[in-house]
């Protein structure tokens, strides 16, 4: 680093080098939750073009289960684990014992100290819950694209509109759907995917994928769709990701 010299890193071989086909352009260092990071901007070769499949991939995101894709591979939603729950009840309580040292903050240097170590500690914390979910939606993201399929479809939902329910706009908002999608995008002009995006007022869900009728009295409850015309049955989220990998209408943003 320029002004700094030689810096030793945590890990080895992370940053690519010249003897690797890299070419490194410059290097931003940040600070978050007391730990350094460095993010390196790089010019890289070019590679040859992967080989897909004939088939696509339809792709529901949801609340109860995170994605849904038309292959039947459902990825759980990572909020409901057992990690993530026991890591959100120790942000309380740390924060609880952050917001009682703010009362006698003026008191004293000790005091102020104390402040600060506990701040970060929460601060660490949350860094934490932050990786956790954005590792798992990496995961996700890479375990869909290495199927090589030669087209993969998502709706173009309402985040916005949907954070406004104030019963779901914390679940909502720890889904992470529009990082989702610009991850998607970057991966799929890697792997040469075609990603398409139906319109948000496309009937999904409440489209048969078997006969094509729409069940207009579908309920957000009934998580099994059965249609009242032809008895298709079949599950819910499912039938969605179906019905959107054989949209006719969409846009190719990728």
């Amino acid at each position: 680093i320029p002004t700094l010299g030689w810096v030793r890193l945590k890990e080895k071989g992370y940053i690519p080098t010249t003897k690797d086909g890299f070419t490194v352009r410059s290097g931003t260092v940040s600070k978050k939750a007391g730990r350094y990071y460095v993010s390196v901007l790089i010019d890289i070769p070019d590679k040859i073009n992967i080989k897909n499949n004939d088939s696509g991939i339809g792709i529901d995101l949801g609340l109860k289960e995170f994605a849904i894709c038309s292959d039947h591979t459902i990825y759980q939603n990572v909020n409901k684990t057992n990690n993530i729950k026991k890591l959100e009840k120790k942000i309380k309580r740390e924060q609880r014992k952050m917001s009682r040292k703010i009362v006698s903050i003026k008191k004293g240097e000790s005091t102020q100290k104390n402040f600060v170590k506990q701040k970060l500690k929460v601060q660490k914390l949350y860094q934490r819950l932050a990786n956790i979910r954005t590792d798992y939606l990496n995961k996700t993201i890479n375990s869909i694209v290495k199927t090589k399929p030669s087209f993969i479809v998502i709706e173009d939902l309402n985040v916005r509109g949907m954070m406004k329910n104030r019963y779901l706009s914390k679940a909502i908002a720890q889904q992470k759907f529009f990082e989702f999608r610009t991850k998607l995008i970057s991966k799929c002009k890697e792997y040469n995917i075609e990603l398409r995006v139906v319109d948000r007022w496309y009937p999904s869900s409440k489209l048969c994928h078997n006969c094509g009728h729409i069940k207009k009295d579908l309920k957000l409850s009934d998580r099994t769709y059965i249609c009242s015309k032809c008895g298709y049955t079949e599950d819910r989220d499912i039938n969605a990701s179906l019905n959107l990998r054989d949209a006719e209408t969409y846009t190719i943003i990728q």
